[in-house]
């Protein structure tokens, strides 16, 4: 049973945490461990229930539990940081195989559309079809990113009907307009509700938001899109020259 100090400068949801962890870590709690819900903890160990919940979130951002609904907290499989490296435009897929992961998507929605908004980002009318592809990608069967991406269907209308659930880069090469360059930005944010319930992650967790606007040779924008990454297990490494 732990044992807090109740009476000393180090709160008490720190010592929760550093304690559970340290079971995780050891394998004493393993993978798919179920832990106490909140309630029972704070009943165990003598505290409120918030400073249960506090603990529990902490686990959560550092990505050692994830909450599965009335199941409660699940103990997660330890993952290694990915650091990937930023100086070449590349596919989550090629990205993926390049690290020695598995890469995987499970495609959520797809459909050809038209969207003002997105319309005006590749310069084009309103009313021009947008092929709209959801997606989550897994790096060996983890979820890494939750990705919302428009294509253009006036320069690769064969795209529509393409298979996508693989690198949707490779198809385009396949029908012959190889992107080039993209234009991208790189934002931190916090996690919306889709986010945290494909990650497993609590809302106070932070996540890499990626902006990227991919051309063709002939200069033609082929796609744009909106990745959201975890922050917990996701970084990009650059190396800049004089």
């Amino acid at each position: 049973m732990l044992k807090l100090d109740f009476v000393g400068n180090e709160p008490l949801y720190v010592q929760i945490t550093r304690h559970l962890q340290s079971l995780i870590q050891s394998g004493e709690l393993p993978e798919g461990s179920t832990l106490p819900s909140e309630r029972r903890l704070a009943e165990m160990v003598g505290v409120s229930r918030i400073t249960a919940q506090h603990s529990y979130n902490e686990l959560r951002r550092r990505g050692v539990i994830s909450s599965h609904g009335r199941r409660g907290s699940i103990v997660r499989r330890p993952e290694n940081r990915i650091l990937s490296p930023m100086n070449q435009l590349r596919g989550f897929t090629q990205e993926m195989v390049e690290l020695g992961k598995t890469p995987s998507s499970r495609v959520v929605k797809r459909e050809v559309t038209r969207n003002h908004q997105v319309a005006t980002i590749f310069g084009l009318p309103s009313t021009t079809p947008l092929l709209y592809l959801e997606r989550i990608r897994y790096a060996d069967d983890v979820p890494l990113s939750n990705e919302k991406a428009w294509y253009n269907l006036s320069v690769a209308p064969e795209l529509a009907e393409a298979e996508v659930t693989g690198s949707v880069y490779e198809q385009l090469a396949r029908l012959g307009h190889p992107l080039s360059y993209c234009d991208q930005v790189i934002d931190a944010i916090l996690p919306g509700n889709d986010d945290c319930a494909i990650f497993g992650i609590d809302p106070s967790a932070p996540c890499i938001l990626i902006k990227r606007q991919s051309f063709s040779h002939a200069e033609q924008m082929l796609e744009y899109v909106e990745g959201t990454f975890r922050g917990d297990v996701y970084s990009y490494r650059m190396t800049l020259q004089v």
